[in-house]
């Protein structure tokens, strides 16, 4: 029995603060927001009310672990995770994100702040917002923040923990490099990194497992394609960034229609991924458990439904070793 769930904890490096294998992640919650010329940075309109009962349903089922970032909606997705965990804040971990400049009454994003002083002066607005005394893991969202100043910002993390404001730090960065000064702090617990199926980040992971940190796993479900909503069905809404992605998305094609590539190789995988009475999206974050016994995946949500269908893949857990070397094969 113990080793059936013992797959399912995480523990976030010297805090000591236990996380489920499975974490929320609160982007799309926040609604919709924008750069200063109008292109899209959310995931289109969303409805307060039911993303509070998602949160909401999913501490229900088990999820302990929610991110999000000062930014998403411009602070609109802090204000509505704070409300959806009145009352119920002790039961769970939250992480944000700092280092982007927003403006709430705009609901724009422009430009970028690294100093140390900003990040304090973040840190508390994300506090109100979040309506709670300190953040289980505060990140640098900036991915490619200089090493000097990132080790400016990691001495700050280590002041605000001896606060009592924060408990953990990390950096949400792909480059091992980066991640690896930001692991060099005591009390450094994770580091934040997209990995899926279709794209896998072995020098991430290998770091994660040298240092001792949670990888903490973005676009688990490559934004909707390992989900079973996008595949060669209709396009991305206006107000949704895969409408008119950015160079960094290259899941989706001007227009917000998934990449014929990345579709054909979905299907390459879709039998084993949704073998065992799995839906595609288990499946994918199965791989994820499978791949590695440090990540969280933090599948995005707006409905209760998802937060159902995403909270369900813990009763099916890691994919088989023969799932995997299938998989291998047939992306190879």
């Amino acid at each position: 029995m113990g080793t059936e769930t013992e797959w399912r904890r995480r523990t976030l490096g010297g805090s000591g603060t236990d996380v489920g294998a499975l974490g929320f992640g609160c982007w799309a919650i926040g609604g919709e927001w924008s750069t200063p010329d109008g292109s899209p940075l959310g995931w289109g309109e969303v409805d307060d009310d039911e993303s509070v009962a998602a949160v909401r349903r999913a501490v229900d089922l088990g999820v302990t672990f929610f991110d999000t970032a000062d930014v998403y909606g411009s602070g609109h997705s802090e204000r509505v995770l704070g409300r959806a965990l009145a009352g119920r804040r002790d039961e769970v971990v939250v992480a944000t994100k700092w280092g982007n400049l927003f403006d709430e009454r705009t609901r724009t994003m422009d430009g970028a702040d690294r100093s140390p002083e900003y990040a304090r002066r973040a840190l508390v607005a994300s506090l109100r917002r979040l309506g709670t005394d300190r953040i289980d893991l505060y990140q640098l969202h900036l991915g490619d923040t200089p090493l000097a100043e990132a080790a400016e910002l990691r001495d700050a993390c280590e002041e605000f923990v001896a606060e009592g404001l924060i408990r953990s730090y990390g950096w949400s960065t792909d480059d091992p490099e980066r991640a690896a000064l930001f692991a060099a702090g005591e009390h450094c617990a994770a580091v934040q990194h997209a990995c899926n199926v279709l794209e896998d980040a072995p020098g991430m992971l290998d770091l994660s497992e040298e240092q001792g940190l949670i990888s903490v796993i973005r676009s688990p479900l490559a934004m909707g394609l390992l989900a079973g909503t996008r595949g060669r069905g209709p396009r991305a809404d206006a107000g949704d960034i895969r409408s008119t992605p950015p160079a960094w998305l290259s899941w989706f094609e001007a227009g917000g229609m998934p990449s014929e590539h990345w579709v054909k190789r979905v299907e390459a995988v879709r039998e084993v991924l949704t073998a065992d009475g799995r839906t595609l999206a288990q499946g994918a974050l199965g791989w994820l458990w499978a791949r590695s016994g440090r990540t969280v995946p933090i599948p995005g949500f707006r409905t209760v439904a998802q937060a159902e269908e995403n909270a369900a893949a813990l009763t099916h857990g890691p994919l088989r070793h023969g799932q995997m070397e299938e998989i291998a094969g047939l992306l190879a």
